[in-house]
């Protein structure tokens, strides 16, 4: 018996050796369909995932793993990048940002539209100490930045104060910003001039930042906004991204093969031009955008004083009335009501329908003045409905966009709010992928991942591979579908069976777990 033992034990040794060597990892993803966000076709595989991060990835990975996913049919793509959102001042409201994981995605691009914090460099800081479900960088606002230095005045800087403005956005930028972002359709960036916008990019793409732009006009004179966009790219010698690309107003319905067109020569020519898009033919933002410009300066005292003069408010509704001439509409129902704090009966209402209420005429003159009194009172958000679906589907065809919310962080059931902020990603794979099939579903996840991560450098982000950071969305490709509505808007997407942000499972069977591990990114001029 004693020249048994050696035989008994040796493989029992070599049992515990094979254990021993055998690697192991947090999350072990197996059987998935991976589409790894390069735009290549999807394969199956598995995905090792440690520390925060892609340990493996490939067929039949042998790992002992403190959790498990069985993804068998289901997609397995990096997690969604939006890179249009506008979350300033909810992070704390709802910092498990639902809305957003539900619908896929593990990244957010703030700042933009030229509103952002001036001190970006706290703000991340701040980002971090909050922690979110997901990861969070930020532009440097244009409008913003020339608020802290000349107010809401509309003129041009002088010379001290464009200094000024510099040294700011150079400080952003080396605190993390990721670029430089304008509203020019917003007061006090509508009183800006190109070669002012010009000598601020050229202090982001000194930082080696992106220059991204609500461009001045998405309607009638969206050529010339494009021009300018194009100048600058040139001039300041940046990459360019111009936000929510769209034609507003029946009258530019089928101008997209035109804007594109514009896309694309400048591209031509060397020009890193992009866009993003959100798939829907309504747009949102603030009412006060239905007044002339200049009505707008100098903040809500002067707004009032002005449109408390009659002679001015005459001027007001007569421009306001060509406008809807222009649009070929009799009355403002495009316009319709998102959030109005002094009375929230008109949430969800239209300008048409609000003015009725009110007990005045239907007329369009009416519905004006019931616009001013908005306005008298705070200003109201609101959705318009203005765009064609032609142009939508054109525009996401085009290979250089991305897909983007436009969207804050969403209190559940607070106010009508536009449905984009809970749908958009679903909505392109539910409605364009699956049943329309405007492109592919390779194709999608490359302008929600990869191509947004090359755009803004988030270089460990957008991709499915080995040591890249383990943001990761498991989806029904043949379920993923967007509930929101314009009538009812708060409704999560379905689809989303499982998110991983920074290695951590966020979205287990369908449900946000409340793990909040997203934290904050930084731009390249950081390490400069």
């Amino acid at each position: 018996m004693r020249y048994l033992k050696p035989a008994i034990f040796l493989p029992l040794c070599a049992i515990s050796f094979f254990c021993y060597a055998q690697p192991s990892c947090d999350l072990l993803i197996q059987n998935g369909k991976i589409i790894d966000g390069s735009g290549n076709n999807w394969y199956y595989g598995d995905i090792a995932v440690n520390k925060g991060r892609i340990a493996a990835i490939g067929r039949n990975l042998k790992y002992r793993a403190s959790q498990h996913i069985n993804a068998k049919g289901l997609i397995v793509a990096p997690g969604f990048i939006d890179v249009h959102t506008h979350i300033e001042g909810d992070e704390a409201k709802n910092p498990t940002a639902d809305n957003f994981i539900y619908d896929g995605v593990t990244t957010v691009i703030a700042g933009n539209c030229g509103a952002s914090n001036v001190d970006i460099g706290k703000y991340l800081v701040w980002i971090d100490s909050l922690k979110l479900s997901v990861n969070v960088a930020s532009l440097i606002g244009h409008n913003d930045i020339r608020k802290a230095v000349m107010g809401r005045a509309n003129r041009k800087p002088t010379a001290a104060e464009l200094t000024r403005m510099q040294d700011l956005v150079a400080q952003a930028m080396k605190n993390g910003a990721v670029g430089l972002s304008t509203g020019l359709i917003y007061i006090p960036g509508t009183y800006s001039e190109t070669p002012e916008i010009v000598e601020l990019a050229r202090v982001a793409s000194k930082y080696n930042g992106v220059y991204v732009s609500h461009m001045r006009d998405e309607g009638d004179e969206v050529a010339a906004a494009i021009n300018e966009a194009i100048t600058i790219a040139r001039q300041a010698n940046i990459p360019v991204e111009l936000s929510h690309f769209k034609l507003s107003g029946q009258q530019n319905w089928g101008r997209s093969k035109e804007t594109i067109g514009m896309v694309k020569k400048a591209r031509s020519e060397g020009l890193d031009i992009t866009i993003d898009q959100y798939p829907y033919t309504a747009s949102s933002t603030s009412i006060s955008t239905l007044l002339p410009d200049e009505i707008l300066a100098d903040g809500q005292d002067s707004i009032v004083a002005r449109l408390s003069d009659p002679v001015i408010k005459k001027q007001v509704v007569e421009k306001m009335l060509a406008r809807l001439k222009k649009r070929k509409l009799k009355h403002f129902s495009y316009a319709v009501v998102a959030s109005y704090r002094p009375d929230s009966a008109y949430n969800g209402k239209s300008i048409e329908e609000i003015n009725l209420m009110k007990g005045r005429r239907h007329k369009a003159r009416e519905e004006a003045l019931t616009i001013i009194d908005i306005m008298m009172n705070g200003g109201a958000s609101a959705v318009f409905h203005g765009m064609g679906d032609e142009d939508v589907k054109y525009i996401m065809q085009y290979p250089f966009n991305m897909f983007a919310s436009d969207a804050s962080i969403r209190i559940f059931n607070q106010g009508v709010p536009h449905p984009r902020g809970y749908g958009t990603n679903a909505r392109v794979l539910g409605k364009y992928v699956r049943q329309e099939k405007v492109i592919s579903l390779e194709e999608a996840i490359r302008r929600m991942t990869s191509l947004p991560a090359q755009k803004f450098q988030l270089h460990d982000r957008g991709l499915l591979k080995q040591g890249m950071a383990a943001d990761i969305v498991i989806f029904d490709e043949a379920e993923v579908e967007d509930r929101a509505t314009y009538k009812q808007p708060h409704a999560y997407s379905k689809g989303f069976h499982y998110v991983v942000v920074n290695g951590k499972l966020t979205v287990n069977q369908s449900r946000h777990n409340g793990t909040r591990a997203g934290r904050a990114l930084y731009g390249p001029g950081r390490a400069l």
